[in-house]
């Protein structure tokens, strides 16, 4: 199941973009013996400023045709980095060839797009910065494929 993150600006290179590489190569090296991978981060950009209908319209064409769609949303299920695990293994036993991750601007996700998902996962009721949940949402990727692999990088 290949898993895209679409996510509006672009990261520059830096310690987020360092780590945000090191755990998705993580991610593919991990998860590709378990039907997990690769993992592409698509980036959208409004230049024109059109607020978050116009970024949802960007993220939309961004999302491959068919994928799931996964929001990250402050309103979305909190669930601990085991139930992520089963939950991205469900959605490739379930036959699911891609899932979209969705990461909004400094605004957050249009509603219509919010609508649109299958499903919206939060990191808490805290808000975060969009570059930040890259690396968090990227960790948790390969921390879900190490899990699934039995690996020990996941401690309880």
């Amino acid at each position: 199941m290949k898993v895209h993150i679409c996510a509006v600006g672009r990261l520059r290179g830096g310690a987020e973009r360092d780590l945000i590489d090191d755990y998705l190569t993580r991610f593919d090296r991990t998860g590709r013996a378990l039907g997990l991978g690769p993992a592409n981060i698509h980036e959208v950009e409004d230049k024109k400023g059109g607020g978050m209908s116009a970024e949802a319209a960007l993220l939309e064409r961004a999302i491959p045709q068919g994928a799931l769609l996964c929001t990250l949303d402050e309103r979305g299920k909190v669930m601990s980095s085991p139930d992520f695990a089963n939950v991205l293994a469900r959605w490739r036993d379930d036959g699911r060839s891609d899932v979209a991750f969705a990461i909004g601007g400094a605004d957050g996700l249009d509603p219509g797009l919010r609508t649109q998902a299958d499903a919206s996962l939060s990191f808490g009721k805290m808000v975060w910065p969009h570059m930040l949940v890259r690396v968090m949402l990227s960790e948790q990727l390969y921390r879900a494929a190490s899990i699934l692999a039995g690996s020990p990088y996941h401690r309880v």
